[in-house]
């Protein structure tokens, strides 16, 4: 690309980062940034004024910004590089719990105390009545436990992290049988498949994509099996000619065998919206009355 006599001018005059970094110092509102994000504004100033020029035909200004008009921009930008990058929507999709923006939202009172609690010191690891180190699953096992009527219970970041930890934890190197119609892809590109070989398991897949019955898991059953799965098809459903076995069929052939049942529930919903109008999500009370073991 061949440039005008002006464009190669305006190029020689553009000024280099580090005049803007020594000027930037007399400047109050850049006392506290962190020298990367000044650099990466200054750069991107810069840049924006080159490609100005380069793309530019004859209408352009005959001599490029003065300091304080560059100082300006330069500080533009570092507003929308340290501006916080979660901020308030509102959420016009018709879905109440939208992945996509937040999820679950918190009530008043728990956003009350995470502001009196997170702001300072806590018993997060320690057991006040003891005087000793405890651990911080003991602040929601108890609530979990009641809630749901499970044995035990622990929070980890999301159902893809407690699905891939008990996997590896129970099947590392053994085979975990699962039905062909539920291998589900969720959001995120979560795969069943792809999850199982992360945590060392080896899938055993019966039936097929639209039937499967109890006889396909007897069949499979052998001496390495150690876990049968099901999966909670929540995203998606296969309707007509279908049969698929249930989470109680599982748990009587789990226990013929002495191999334990594990559900993946996916939202894990601990109220029955039927009751409102809303379509029915299995409940991790009805999981655990039912019988399964994880």
């Amino acid at each position: 690309m061949k440039l005008s006599t002006k464009q190669q001018n305006l190029l020689k005059r553009l000024p280099g980062i580090d005049f803007i970094l020594e000027n930037a110092k007399n400047e109050p509102f850049f006392t506290n940034i962190p020298k990367s994000v000044l650099v990466r504004s200054a750069r991107s100033v810069v840049e924006a004024l080159r490609s100005d020029i380069l793309n530019s035909n004859n209408e352009i200004a005959d001599e490029t910004p003065n300091v304080s008009l560059l100082l300006e921009k330069v500080g533009n930008s570092v507003k929308n590089i340290m501006q916080m990058n979660l901020k308030r929507t509102i959420n016009a999709t018709g879905i109440i719990v939208h992945t996509n923006l937040g999820r679950s939202l918190l009530p008043a009172d728990a956003v009350e105390n995470l502001l009196e609690i997170a702001g300072r010191y806590s018993n997060l690891e320690f057991d006040l009545s003891k005087g000793i180190r405890g651990s911080r699953y003991s602040a929601v096992e108890d609530i979990l436990c009641e809630i749901s009527g499970a044995e035990a219970a622990m929070v980890v970041n999301n159902n893809a992290a407690a699905v891939l930890l008990c996997l590896e934890t129970i099947a590392k190197e053994k085979k975990v049988i699962v039905s062909r119609g539920e291998l589900v892809e969720i959001g995120g590109s979560f795969r069943i498949p792809d999850v199982m070989t992360k945590s060392g398991g080896i899938l055993k897949e019966v039936g097929t994509t639209n039937r499967t019955y109890i006889r396909d898991y007897k069949n499979a059953v052998e001496s390495d099996t150690c876990l049968l799965l099901k999966v909670h098809t929540s995203n998606y459903s296969v309707v007509g000619f279908t049969a698929n076995v249930s989470l109680w069929e599982l748990v009587e052939l789990g226990k013929e065998y002495k191999i334990p049942v594990m559900e993946d529930l996916g939202s894990g919903t601990f109220i029955d919206f039927s009751k409102y109008g809303l379509l029915k999500e299995p409940t991790v009370q009805e999981s655990v009355l039912t019988g399964a073991d994880i």
